[in-house]
């Protein structure tokens, strides 16, 4: 078969579109700070036929970055022609194309503010992630990088981070991929551009971090200690700014909005009404002028620092591994014996021995030594939800993963009463897969030496409230946690993170990310839009300061629709964006949740760890944000 009739799709109405290839190589990483360097686009028609092809490098007029991995010098690129000399040939390339590249967000992002500099605009309204397209693909592959798809594909690449050379090396790729999508009838995971996620967010300058625990609440005559959280409403005699600053300077925890653990309200109004006043009343928060409150900033008494607190075997050190304290969850999201343990292993940190370093995360509980279902990715179809449900438990009981969507890495499909009339059993029978009956789920046979393993890379398969070990010690670069689910007509999931503190509250209303606000001001926290069924939260463990205890990465439904008419939610941690998945969970919540909180990466004692949750919530997404100190005025 030849590379265009690999690609021809024109026959199929959901895969036939007019591409534009995209590979460009950058400075760095940030898109509102770095440049690009090279940028190269091949454009191709529906059925495969390459329409034009153009590369070339540009003159950033700055530091050209990390050369050792582009190879690109001052030098080299002296002569080359300004973004704005190009813009518009590139714009040509583009309008009227899906616009396809290897993590596309970070290429769109690149090119958005380039154009945007040249005060042009960006002529993409759809993009394609290749890297998304195999996510839902699950090709037996090493890994999702750009070098091991090829490798998988049978791509040549001759020179890596060369733009030209990528460009063809994802078109050999995304041949291969989109074909392979066609025959698993896999729906495209196609962006809207611009997406929810504004690729214009410029985060505001970062909170400055208070190094002290907060050590409660303000006695009425005083003193202020180190790591107090204070907020201010109203008018103040003195400037704001400065208010702000001589609290900062003398370790005070400064925040936008008022929680059960505010230390304390500077308000010169107490009777204003403002919602900071209200809710300060409604949770007994000790509430002072701005002339006692200056008077106090003049003796402010020393703090616990955050690094050198030390968790001992006290009813509060249990508490910091405690969920905040929320609205009650719906009656089918019960406690697991995981909850508990995982709970009690937090008052443990001081006795337990110091963790060698490992790979990879660990899982945190003995497993079983039989497990049949090792290499099984099992498809469950009809069903109630119940039903569905209690079938996808037993599979990770067995070993084996719960598969939400066909993909080729299913192995095996549990047909439930209705299951037939499911639209992908046409496709089943037309790949010839193994189809069972409930039953098959309680008498299983030992895993068949037929069975191949998945890439070759061992996913480690948690169950709802399971565990896993990160490595330490914490190295620099995001952990992902990626989440997805099947496709959706009628509503949409957005995925939303807390940045918490020991008080299980966030320190400021930046660190709430969500699809208005994508990144957390200092950057270590960042949502990414792969497509209308995945999300996934870049975490840089490295970056987070000292105050921060724990990640918690939640779902929440914008429309009428509760999770159960949305069905299994698949979460994966990896440690890179193309990297494989070393752990993954399948979620069921009850059919009225609205909210779920899917994940948590939280620390215990010298190291940190992952969470699979699957708490689920009846209220909407307002109600869980308040439970964060997030204000929703």
């Amino acid at each position: 078969m030849s590379p265009a009739a690999a690609l021809d799709v024109s026959h199929l109405p959901d895969y036939a579109y007019d591409w534009a290839l995209v590979d460009v190589e950058t400075s760095g990483l940030i898109a509102r700070r770095d440049r690009i360097l090279s940028i190269a686009v091949l454009t191709f028609g529906p059925d495969g036929t390459q329409t034009g092809e153009y590369s070339t490098l540009l003159n950033p007029g700055c530091d050209p970055g990390p050369v050792h991995v582009h190879g690109l010098t001052e030098e080299r690129l002296s002569g080359a022609p300004t973004f704005e000399q190009v813009a518009g040939r590139v714009g040509a390339l583009l309008r009227d194309r899906v616009m396809v590249a290897h993590n596309a967000q970070f290429d769109y992002d690149f090119l958005a503010h380039e154009f945007a500099r040249a005060r042009l605009h960006l002529p993409v309204t759809q993009r394609l992630c290749t890297l998304a397209l195999n996510r839902r693909v699950e090709p037996p592959s090493v890994g999702l990088s750009l070098a091991s798809l090829a490798a998988h594909y049978g791509v040549p690449q001759t020179r890596a981070h060369d733009a030209l050379d990528d460009t063809r090396v994802l078109a050999g790729i995304f041949r291969s991929s989109l074909a392979e999508a066609a025959r698993l009838d896999v729906p495209l995971p196609l962006v809207p551009c611009p997406p929810r996620l504004d690729p214009q967010f410029a985060p505001n300058p970062p909170k400055t971090p208070c190094a002290y625990r907060n050590p409660g609440p303000l006695a009425p005559v005083g003193p202020l200690v180190q790591g107090m959280k204070v907020a201010i409403t109203g008018e103040t005699a003195t400037s704001r700014a400065e208010l702000v600053a001589r609290s900062v300077a003398a370790g005070l925890n400064i925040m936008s909005s008022v929680s059960r653990h505010t230390s304390a309200l500077v308000t010169n109004d107490s009777a204003s009404g403002s919602a900071k006043a209200r809710r300060a009343i409604t949770e007994g928060v000790t509430v002072i002028d701005e002339q006692t409150f200056l008077k106090l900033l003049g003796d402010v008494r020393s703090g616990t620092s955050h690094e050198n607190q030390a968790l001992k075997k006290t009813p509060e050190a249990v508490a910091l591994a405690a969920p905040p304290v929320m609205p009650t969850p719906s009656p089918a999201a019960t406690v697991t014996v995981a909850d508990i343990a995982d709970a009690v292993d937090v008052a443990e940190v001081a006795a337990a021995p110091e963790v060698a370093e490992v790979p990879a995360p660990r899982r945190a509980e003995t497993r079983r030594s039989v497990r049949p279902f090792g290499r099984r990715r099992v498809l469950v179809l009809g069903g109630t939800h119940e039903e569905a449900s209690a079938a996808r438990v037993r599979v990770v009981e067995l070993g084996g993963a719960a598969a939400i969507n066909l993909s080729a890495s299913v192995t095996d499909v549990v047909l439930l009463p209705g299951g037939e009339r499911d639209r992908r059993m046409t496709r089943i029978a037309a790949l010839e897969l193994p189809v069972h009956a409930r039953e098959w789920l309680e008498a299983p046979a030992t895993e068949p030496g037929d069975v191949p393993a998945q890439g070759g890379a061992a996913t480690d398969v948690l169950p709802r409230g399971g565990v896993a070990d990160l490595p330490t010690p914490v190295t620099a670069g995001p952990w992902h946690v990626s989440t997805s689910w099947a496709q959706q007509t009628h509503c949409e999931i957005d995925v939303v993170t807390f940045v918490l503190d020991e008080d299980e509250q966030v320190s400021c209303d930046g660190d709430f990310v969500f699809y208005g606000a994508p990144e957390s001001p200092d950057g270590a926290v960042r949502l990414l839009c792969d497509g209308p069924t995945e999300q996934s939260v870049a975490v840089d463990l490295a970056a987070l300061p000292p105050s921060v205890r724990r990640i918690a990465i939640a779902a929440a439904i914008d429309g009428a629709a509760t999770f159960g008419d949305i069905g299994a939610v698949r979460v994966t941690l990896a440690p890179g964006i193309d990297a494989p998945a070393t752990v993954q969970a399948t979620l069921d919540a009850a059919t009225s949740e609205r909210t779920l909180l899917l994940a948590e990466i939280y620390r215990r004692g010298p190291r940190w760890r992952f969470r699979a949750v699957g708490q689920g919530y009846d209220h909407g997404l307002e109600a869980l944000v308040r439970g964060y100190g997030v204000d929703v005025e």
